[in-house]
C-alpha cells in the first residue's frame, strides 16, 4: 500500500508563499509545526527550496527535485522528474518506516503534485505581503477542511496564523 502523499505550506491570505527564495514572515510557532509534521518521513522539495534552506533538515529524508542534471548534494536525494521523485518518496518512506511522504514547496513542487496530495496541512498566515511565489488554489471540490486550529500573533510570531487541515475527497 503506498504511503498518504502530504503537502505541508504556509500561505499568507493573499497566496504569497514566498519572496526572494525566502520566508516572507517570522513565525517560530509554524517553524516547530513544520518541524513536527516532517521529522521521519520523506521530505520533497524543489531546487531553490533546498538552496533557501541550505543543507538537508536534520531527521528527515530530502529528495530535491531538479531539472538540472549536475545538481549533487552529499546526503541528498535527487530526481529529475516528478514521478521520480514521488517513486523515490515511497523507496524511501517505506525504509523509513514513515506514515507519509512530504512535499514542502516551491510552488512549482506544490502545482505538480497537487492532484496526486492526500492531505493539506496548510498554515493560514493572515497577513498579506508582497512575494513572487504563490501556492495553487485548494480545489474545494477535491478537497474537504477537516480541522482548523488559530493562533493570534505573539512574541515569536510576527502575525496571526491558523493550522488547517485538508483531505483529499474519495469517490
Amino acid at each position: 500500500m503506498a504511503l498518504p502523499l502530504v503537502s505541508v505550506v504556509a500561505v499568507a491570505d493573499n497566496g504569497v508563499i514566498g519572496r526572494d527564495n525566502g520566508l516572507v514572515w517570522r513565525l517560530k510557532s509554524d517553524l516547530r509545526h513544520f518541524r513536527a509534521l516532517t521529522i521521519g518521513r520523506p521530505i520533497i522539495m524543489g531546487r531553490k527550496t533546498f538552496l533557501s534552506i541550505g543543507k538537508p533538515l536534520p531527521g528527515r529524508e530530502t529528495i530535491v527535485l531538479t531539472r538540472d542534471p549536475s545538481f549533487q548534494v552529499a546526503g541528498v536525494h535527487v530526481a529529475h522528474a516528478v514521478e521520480d521523485a514521488l517513486d523515490l518518496g515511497q523507496q524511501i518512506g517505506l525504509r523509513m518506516n514513515a506514515d507519509s511522504v512530504c512535499v514542502v514547496g516551491g510552488a512549482q513542487i506544490y502545482a505538480e503534485t497537487m492532484g496526486r496530495v492526500d492531505r493539506i496541512h496548510l498554515t493560514a498566515v493572515h497577513a498579506s505581503p508582497d512575494g513572487d511565489v504563490v501556492f495553487p488554489p485548494i480545489d474545494r471540490a477535491q478537497f474537504r477542511q477537516v480541522g482548523r486550529e488559530d493562533h493570534p500573533a505573539g512574541p515569536d510570531d510576527e502575525f496571526a496564523f491558523s493550522y488547517i487541515d485538508y483531505e483529499r475527497i474519495r469517490p
